[in-house]
């Protein structure tokens, strides 16, 4: 897979998971919906954004594709992996497993083409 198409795929992906989940949160005990769930939303829109320019093979944005990937990845895997297994909410263990999934697919395909690209030289 190349980078652009990976990265596509891993922005859409985390702006659908982060809609669905907040556009379909159920308050339980009394707590509502905190706006943090929306980060994968915003870096989701900032890796689109990051799209035509990783097309293009501009390496500035594509390096600063892999660092908001890499912010993806962490922040999925620490509180929201975590807080769904320990409540045991499936469908969120889901959305998160997914959003790390092409995350992390994402950033294979990164530092591939750039292994690729060192080689080149």
């Amino acid at each position: 897979m190349k980078p652009y198409q990976a990265n596509l795929l891993n922005s859409l992906t985390l702006i659908l998971m982060c809609l669905w989940a907040y556009l379909t949160y159920e308050p339980v005990d009394g707590k509502s919906q905190n706006i943090t769930a929306l980060i994968p939303l915003i870096l989701g829109g900032i890796l689109l954004l990051c799209h035509k320019g990783i097309k293009n093979n501009n390496k500035i944005i594509a390096h600063i594709a892999v660092l908001f990937t890499l912010l993806a990845i962490i922040g999925n895997a620490s509180k929201p992996l975590i807080a769904a297994l320990e409540d045991g909410r499936n469908l969120s263990i889901f959305r998160v497993s997914l959003m790390i999934l092409t995350s992390i697919i994402a950033m294979i395909a990164f530092v591939k083409s750039f292994i690729k690209a060192r080689q080149k030289k």
